[in-house]
């Protein structure tokens, strides 16, 4: 139950175009006292992958819903809809759930914030969030959102965490180092640990 409260389920693009925002997540999610899921976490050929997303879900009240990449891609080209369907699975369990699932909370990022309403329109009435692509914008819009629900005082502003960020992502080079890793190289795990260890340090 515990965990329960401070866990925040990632569903969002995985590219390397979207690293970046990736990592400005995670950190945000973590400098704010709660814990980065997702379904990387976990890499066992043997665990059917629907399955791994739904547990995570269970174990999870928060989540941090990015929808922007719905583009086609491939021959023939198609959308692609992994993220609105795992947006789907969350606001699934805190409808059809008990107790406990009911206490979910989400948040939703698109690049533009009404842009949604062309492709996942039965969303209209939800309060989604525009990143723009940018980092910054992304970082400082969950900071914003993970200080209202801790309602804890020591969480800093999201632009002050926008800057926090940044001189995380400089210092990531030799952090990774340390680790005989290029930054490419880094699992989850591995981001996840350097960010709670950077964070424990430096601030």
């Amino acid at each position: 139950m515990a965990a329960f409260a401070r866990d925040v389920f990632i569903n969002c693009p995985f590219d390397p175009a979207y690293r970046v925002m990736f990592r400005a997540i995670v950190f945000a999610i973590t400098r704010s006292g709660f814990r980065a899921r997702c379904a990387l976490e976990v890499d066992d050929s043997s665990q059917n992958r629907w399955s791994l997303i739904s547990d995570i879900v269970d174990q999870c009240r928060y989540g941090v819903h990015d929808i922007s990449r719905t583009e086609l891609d491939g021959d023939p080209p198609l959308p692609r809809f992994n993220m609105p369907l795992e947006l789907g699975l969350f606001l699934g369990a805190k409808r059809f759930g008990d107790q406990i699932q009911k206490r979910k909370r989400c948040l939703v990022l698109d690049k533009e914030r009404y842009r949604y309403q062309r492709f996942i329109s039965d969303l209209a009435g939800q309060d989604i969030h525009g990143h723009g692509n940018d980092p910054t914008v992304c970082i400082e819009v969950v900071a914003t959102w993970l200080r209202v629900q801790s309602r804890s005082k020591t969480v800093p502003g999201g632009r002050a965490m926008a800057r926090e960020f940044e001189a995380f992502e400089l210092a990531l080079p030799q952090l990774c180092a340390g680790l005989q890793l290029e930054i490419d190289e880094m699992t989850f795990g591995d981001l996840t640990s350097l960010a709670s260890e950077y964070i424990a340090a430096a601030l």
